[in-house]
Formats: structure tokens, C-alpha cells, sequence
């Protein structure tokens, strides 16, 4: 049999200050500071969050301490890749007189072009050939192709003829990259009989003209003739140039703008209505939540494409002229329904909960139910909602922009940036890989971070 147990007068004393009862094993915490107490134990969605601050620091914050300018364009810099700084040779543009030879007569079968030779040192301003006269000639062909010519029929972008039966020169005056080329000269006659071809390798060594140089600031215009040969330092691209020779980096951040512009302030307008609308409906329910709810199927049901064409139609927006105007405008007008549709099933569960009911029977108002119970309790919703929408967003608008019915040139975006950079992907990737980048990045970093807030707010996962 157990002994009962007994208890004194000194076991129900209360505990006197500095005992036990001032020590509390878990702070009290409200709903969302412990929400954020999750949220931060989620290391995928805060470092999410950092990148997402750090973005918009990038597009706007970034311009306001550095001078950075998307539309100028360096003509001497096009389509360059990434680099800390670029050196250039100054030269003398001025056309070259050439060599003349004497022609020579002769019958039968064209001798093979031979002597084929650089004159001078090859740069992107030109590039001077020589070689030697070829007996019964009355002209020669000079290509130029990119890889090593295979054979007759594979000489490359022809450049021209010689313009004189004794020219035995070529000079190549067109825009050339550093990197390497393959010249070609074919002698013709007078029969059409055309000779064997003679292949040179050139590598052009990076060059401005004087007069650039001096428009630029990078010589001084006093006897500016005296630095040609000399080296002068460009302007930086860290992100390398576009195919115009405007600076990646300048159109990625003016472009940031553009695309987080549109891609927050279009899910926050019609997250806004959203919540409006379907908190109205949920909580008047009835014939009026039936009618309103129908009507908000007939919303999704629209096509977006159509009716964003319509806008453009009807604000005068033409092919080729930004439509960043009817983009949000279709955005907000066509995208409530979702965020309409959420935020009335959770008005419909919190009106069933007894803290509603027990506020109902105590007199409270509708304003009172809904800014005190109904709003903070669908908050939760709302914010995974809008964290979910902003890269729909964004994504929306770098298609539109890249199929050419969003952002238009000269204005960057990141979409837009995308649908310059493919036309030169194989040649020159940079200038589309680092805005598709970004906007895989800021894509993701939505996503993580509503994935993250979804779990933080869940009542289910409180822990």
C-alpha cells in the first residue's frame, strides 16, 4: 500500500522575488515575431532575401553613387567581352596609296598568287596586304574568312577587286575585332581564268584613329600625330559591350530597374485588389460572394496576350515603342483573380472560428472584425501570395520584351537586353548570358523566399 502523501503550510507559499518564478523558460512571443524567428532558421530564404536587397541596391542605389550611362555608345568597343581595362594602339586612318607593279603579258594558264604579305602591322582599323604581281592578270579577288579556307570555294566574305590592272595591294578599312582572320587573294583574267588562291593569317591588334582618340579625351589635341604609335587606355567594361558598344553593366542596372519596377509594383497593385476583393466576397458570402466569384472567373478566363495588344492598340503604342504602360495595366487588370480567390477561402474559414464568433457576440463591428481578426490572420497568405507573384511578374514582362511586345530599345530591361544578346549568342554569349542570369537569379530568389515565408507564417509548423 503507498504511503499517502503530505504536504505543509510552507508548499503553498508563493515564491518570493529573485526565486524560481522570475525565470521563464521560453520567451513569450506574438505571431510574427515568431515568424521571423523561423524564417531566419530558413538559410535558403534569407540568403534569398540578401540576394533580393542586394538586386535592388544593384538597379537602384547603385546609379545614385556612380555615374553610369546605358545609352552611350563606344564604337571603337563592340561587342567586347568582360575585361578590367583594355590598351590601344593610336593610328593614322588616313587610306593608303598602295604598291603598283608592273603588268606583265602573258598567255595560257594563270600562275598561283605568291609573295601574299602584311604591310605594315595589322590593327582593327586596317589591314594592309601585298603581294606579287601574277603574269596575265588583269585583277585580283581578296576575301576574308574566319577559319582556314578549305579550298576554292571556301574563301570566305569576299572584300573586293582590285580597282587598277597593276594594283598589287588591298587595304581592309572595315570594323575588326582582335582576333583572328584569314585572308585570301585570287588573281583573274581577262577570260575569266582565275588562279590559285594564297592564304594569310592576320590577328589585328586593337587600334583607335586619331581622331577618335582625341574626341574621346584620350590624347591631347595639340599635335595629336605625335602619339601615333603610341598606347592609350580605353574606357573600363567590366561586363564587356553590346553589339552597339554601349556597357553591359550600365544596361543591366538601368535594365534592373526596368524589370523590378514592373515585377513589384504590378503584383503589389493587383495583390491589393486581390485581398479587397476577395476579402469583400468571403465575408458578405451569399448571392454576393456567388456573383462575385463568377465574375472573377470570367477575369481568368481572358487571354493576357490579346488583351495586351488591345492596350497597346488603344494607347497608340506602336511596333518598336516601349509598352511598359498597357504591360502593367494588363498585368494588374488580368492577374486579381488568384490572390481574390485565396484570400476569400481564408475569409470563409476565419468567420467559422470561435474567437470571430465570440467578437460577433460581443458587439463588435464589421470594421472592427476585419482590421482586427480577418486582416492579420490573411496577412500570412497575402505576403506568400505576393512573394509568389513578383517573378511571374518579371518573367511576364522579359518574355513580352523579348518577343518584342514589352520594353523596346534604347529603354533596357533585362528582357529586352535577352532579345539583343541572342541575335549574337554564338559569337559574342556575354550579352546574353548575363541578363538571363539575372533574371534567373531574382527568379529564384522570390521563389526561395515564398517557399521560406509559407513555412515561417504556417500555424500547422509553429515549433
Amino acid at each position: 500500500m503507498n504511503n499517502p502523501v503530505t504536504f505543509s503550510s510552507t508548499d503553498f507559499e508563493p515564491l518570493q522575488r529573485g526565486d524560481q518564478a522570475d525565470v521563464l523558460v521560453r520567451p513569450s512571443l506574438s505571431y510574427w515575431q515568431d515568424a521571423w524567428r523561423r524564417l531566419k532558421r530558413n538559410r535558403r530564404a534569407i540568403c534569398s532575401l540578401y540576394l533580393i536587397v542586394g538586386l535592388l541596391v544593384f538597379s537602384f542605389v547603385l546609379p545614385l553613387v556612380a555615374d553610369f550611362d546605358p545609352v552611350s555608345q563606344d564604337l571603337t568597343q563592340i561587342s567586347q567581352g568582360p575585361s578590367l581595362g583594355r590598351k590601344s594602339l593610336v593610328v593614322n586612318t588616313t587610306p593608303w596609296q598602295g604598291i603598283y607593279a608592273d603588268h606583265a603579258a602573258h598567255t595560257g594558264p594563270l600562275s598561283p598568287v605568291t609573295g601574299l604579305q602584311l604591310y605594315g602591322e595589322a590593327h582593327t582599323e586596317s589591314v594592309r596586304l601585298a603581294w606579287q604581281p601574277v603574269p596575265g592578270a588583269v585583277g585580283y579577288r581578296v576575301f576574308r574568312h574566319l577559319l582556314r579556307p578549305s579550298g576554292p570555294t571556301d574563301l570566305g566574305l569576299p572584300l573586293g577587286e582590285t580597282e587598277q590592272l597593276n594594283q598589287v595591294f588591298f587595304e581592309d578599312r572595315l570594323k575588326l575585332e582582335p582576333s583572328k582572320y584569314y585572308y585570301s587573294v585570287q588573281a583573274y583574267s581577262a577570260g575569266g581564268d582565275v588562279s590559285d588562291y594564297a592564304t594569310l593569317r592576320v590577328t589585328p591588334r586593337h587600334a583607335i584613329g586619331v581622331g577618335s582618340a582625341v574626341q574621346r579625351g584620350l590624347i591631347s589635341s595639340q599635335n595629336p600625330e605625335t602619339f601615333v604609335g603610341e598606347e592609350v587606355e580605353l574606357k573600363r567594361h567590366l561586363l564587356g559591350t553590346d553589339y552597339l558598344g554601349r556597357d553591359m553593366l550600365a544596361r543591366l542596372i538601368y535594365g534592373g530597374q526596368t524589370s523590378l519596377y514592373i515585377g513589384i509594383v504590378a503584383p503589389l497593385l493587383f495583390v491589393i485588389i486581390g485581398v479587397i476583393y476577395g476579402g469583400l466576397a468571403g465575408y458578405l458570402g451569399g448571392r454576393v460572394d456567388e456573383v462575385m466569384m463568377r465574375f472573377a472567373d470570367f477575369v481568368i478566363a481572358l487571354p493576357f496576350l490579346l488583351f495586351m495588344i488591345l492596350f497597346r492598340v488603344a494607347m497608340g503604342i506602336g511596333p518598336g515603342e516601349s509598352g511598359i504602360t498597357p504591360m502593367l495595366i494588363a498585368l494588374v487588370v488580368l492577374s486579381w483573380p488568384a490572390t481574390a480567390r485565396l484570400v476569400r477561402g481564408q475569409v470563409l474559414q476565419l468567420r467559422e472560428q470561435p474567437f470571430v464568433e465570440a467578437a460577433q457576440l460581443m458587439g463588435g463591428s464589421s470594421h472592427y472584425l476585419i482590421w482586427r481578426h480577418m486582416l492579420p490572420n490573411v496577412m500570412g497568405v497575402v505576403l506568400v501570395s505576393l512573394t509568389f507573384s513578383i517573378p511571374t511578374a518579371i518573367f511576364t514582362e522579359a518574355f513580352l520584351s523579348f518577343i518584342g511586345m514589352g520594353v523596346a530599345p534604347p529603354t533596357p530591361s533585362w528582357g529586352a537586353n535577352c532579345n539583343e544578346g541572342v541575335k549574337s549568342f554564338l559569337s559574342h554569349p556575354h550579352e546574353l548570358l548575363f541578363p538571363a542570369l539575372l533574371i534567373s537569379i531574382t527568379v529564384l530568389a522570390f521563389n526561395l523566399l515564398g517557399d521560406g515565408l509559407r513555412d515561417a507564417l504556417d500555424a500547422k509548423m509553429k515549433g
